[in-house]
């Protein structure tokens, strides 16, 4: 019998009512990420470019988030044709390409996840989990329809393209980085700092021109419902190892001498 794969993160924000919440998952943990999968959040972020993720870990975790009716969405760690190619053919739907600052950077990412003759994505899915080994009737010419693109645009540069970058075709969306943004704006470290706001707002706007959606991660929940109010349609509130490091700290303030 012929499979089906879940829709896209694409899909559900066009077919939300609400703005999504999503959890960062950084762990590198299958058994964390099925933890947060259960949550009740909208989805989770699976996250290769500041944690310890292999290709073996991130298949893990989206078997292992399977189950549950949260969207997984795989961060690369950059925008190279061969890791994307890999980690589509994990069964990834849904990318982040971090690190997009033009239409250049935004075009390489489409032409990454497309297959042969408006991308260059290799071509393998007999041999892959993403067409479930070509058990999904018509993948290869239908492949466009179960995978979804998102660019990450956290620089000064990628601020001002934001317009063009977003409306290059085959883009699903753009999610703002506030931390990178800040350093590229010399104010590392103070992501809420008014002016880094400020440039996340322009990027809002200038996204939203285009139609398509936009997020940005906002761990504050001050914050967060300051970016919900100024139209972000997906945004991440929390990080599992962020979450384990806070708690823990809770507990040790509450039951440990001079902690």
């Amino acid at each position: 019998m012929p499979l089906r794969l879940n829709p896209t993160f694409r899909d559900v924000l066009a077919a939300a009512s609400r703005p999504l919440a999503g959890i960062w998952v950084c762990s590198g943990s299958p058994l964390v990420a099925e933890i947060c999968a259960g949550s009740g959040l909208d989805w989770t972020l699976i996250d290769m470019e500041h944690s310890s993720h292999s290709l073996d870990s991130v298949l893990a975790q989206l078997q292992a988030v399977a189950a549950y009716p949260i969207t997984p969405v795989v961060r690369v760690p950059i925008g190279d044709v061969v890791v994307i190619k890999q980690v589509l053919d994990l069964g990834a739907q849904n990318i982040l390409v971090p690190m997009v600052s033009s239409v250049t950077d935004a075009e390489r990412a489409v032409s990454a996840v497309r297959y042969p003759p408006r991308g260059i994505r290799g071509v393998g899915s007999a041999l892959a989990r993403s067409a479930r080994w070509n058990r999904v009737d018509g993948y290869l010419d239908d492949a466009d329809r179960h995978v979804s693109l998102f660019v990450q645009i956290e620089t000064a540069d990628g601020v001002e393209a934001a317009a063009e970058i977003a409306a290059v075709d085959g883009v699903d969306g753009v999610f703002v980085g506030p931390s990178d943004l800040a350093a590229s704006m010399g104010l590392l470290g103070q992501q809420t700092h008014p002016e880094v706001r400020a440039a996340v707002l322009r990027a809002f706007d200038a996204v939203r021109a285009t139609g398509k959606p936009v997020g940005v991660n906002a761990f504050d929940p001050d914050v967060a419902d300051g970016y919900l109010a100024a139209g972000a349609s997906f945004v991440l509130v929390g990080a599992d190892v962020a979450l384990l490091a806070h708690g823990s700290e809770a507990l040790a303030a509450r039951f440990v001498a001079d902690a």
